[in-house]
């Protein structure tokens, strides 16, 4: 089995939000930013919008330090997940992680992140640029290369 990334292409992305609004809407039945699991950070004087999310990480800081083992890796997936059964709201796992994507739930005392919707992520499938995409790990890392062997050639004067 292949494992599968979320590949983020922010040129594609223009800042539209479907995928916070879908986001929520399906993880907490409301369509409100603050809860989404992706958020898209703007930079309007720059003109760029880049989806963020969970980077997945192999060892992760946010459940490295959480004291009660709320947070872990599903093997299947390759999410890092909070168990909110277990999540005790110290948010020491807000403050860990490296990459800003934990997020905490003030009403219902929990921390919360993207968990790939179980492996079939939904704003992949509301995602109408196609800047988020669900796909092997092969197939990212064969993107990113031919991204920097492009802008080489083009900052070298070839292309």
């Amino acid at each position: 089995m292949s494992v599968k990334v979320l590949f983020i292409d922010y040129r594609k992305c223009v800042g539209c939000a479907t995928c916070e609004m879908i986001c929520s809407l399906v993880n907490e039945g409301v369509c409100t930013p603050s809860l989404s699991r992706i958020r898209v950070v703007r930079n309007e004087k720059n003109n760029y919008s880049v989806p963020i999310t969970c980077a997945f990480c192999d060892k992760p800081p946010c459940a490295g330090v959480c004291p009660v083992t709320a947070i872990v890796k599903n093997r299947e997936t390759g999410a890092v997940e909070v168990r909110n059964d277990l999540c005790i709201g110290c948010r020491q796992c807000v403050q860990a992680c490296p990459f800003g994507h934990m997020s905490f739930d003030v009403s219902k005392g929990v921390a919360f992140k993207c968990d790939l919707c179980g492996g079939d992520p939904e704003c992949v499938k509301f995602c109408w640029t196609k800047a988020i995409q669900f796909i092997p790990l092969d197939m990212a890392l064969d993107s990113k290369r031919r991204t920097v062997a492009e802008r080489f050639l083009e900052e070298s004067g070839v292309i």
